[in-house]
C-alpha cells in the first residue's frame, strides 16, 4: 500500500496547463477523482499522465514517470465495469485515463446481489461513460453476483471487493 500525502502530488499539479491543477483536481479526494476522471469525454481525458485505481488508491503515473497516489474511502470499494457484445481487452486495475469498453453512453439494468446474505445492493438503471465504462461504489470484502441487462441481453458474473481484488471487469459478455 502506497498511501502518499496530499504534498506528493505537487508534480502532477504542473502549472496551470497540465496534470491534475488542468482538471481543477488538485485538491480532490479519491473518491472525487475516481468520478471526475470516470465521467470525462474521451476527447478531454489528460493525456499527460496516467491514472489507475487499485484496491486502496488511485495512483497517478506522469510521462516522466513520477508517481503519487490518493487513498480511496476506507469502507468503499471502486468497481468499473465495461460490459461487452463483440470485443473487449485484458483488464485488472481501471485505467481512469486510457480504459475503453465498446458500449459508451449506453443505458443499462444492474443488480448486485450479496452472495452472503441474498440482499440486492444495488438495483438500478445505470448509463455507461463515453469510455464504455460505469462505476459501482460497493462495501469493501463484500462476495457479490452482479447482473447487467441491455436490449434482451444479459451477462451474470461473481465479482468480490477485498485487498488485492480487480477494480475492473471487462469479461461481462452479454449475450
Amino acid at each position: 500500500m502506497r498511501h502518499v500525502h496530499r504534498k506528493t502530488l505537487q508534480p502532477l499539479l504542473g502549472g496551470s496547463d497540465t496534470g491534475l491543477s488542468a482538471s481543477g483536481l488538485e485538491d480532490a479526494s479519491g473518491r472525487e477523482l475516481v468520478e471526475e476522471l470516470e465521467s470525462l469525454p474521451l476527447e478531454e481525458r489528460p493525456t499527460d499522465f496516467v491514472a489507475s485505481v487499485e484496491t486502496e488508491e488511485v495512483v497517478m503515473i506522469e510521462e516522466d514517470g513520477n508517481e503519487s497516489s490518493v487513498p480511496l474511502p476506507e469502507d468503499e470499494f471502486y468497481l468499473s465495469v465495461a460490459p461487452y457484445v463483440d470485443q473487449t481487452h485484458d483488464c485488472f486495475f481501471h485505467s481512469l485515463t486510457t480504459c475503453v469498453g465498446e458500449m459508451g453512453n449506453e443505458e443499462l439494468e444492474v443488480t448486485v446481489v450479496d452472495e452472503d446474505t441474498g440482499e440486492a445492493l444495488f438495483d438500478e438503471t445505470v448509463q455507461t461513460h463515453d469510455n464504455g465504462f460505469f462505476g459501482l461504489w460497493l462495501p469493501r470484502d463484500l462476495d457479490a453476483e452482479l447482473t447487467i441487462e441491455h436490449d434482451g441481453l444479459t451477462s451474470t458474473a461473481p465479482i468480490s471487493t477485498g485487498e488485492g481484488d480487480p477494480t475492473c471487469l471487462t469479461t461481462s459478455q452479454l449475450m
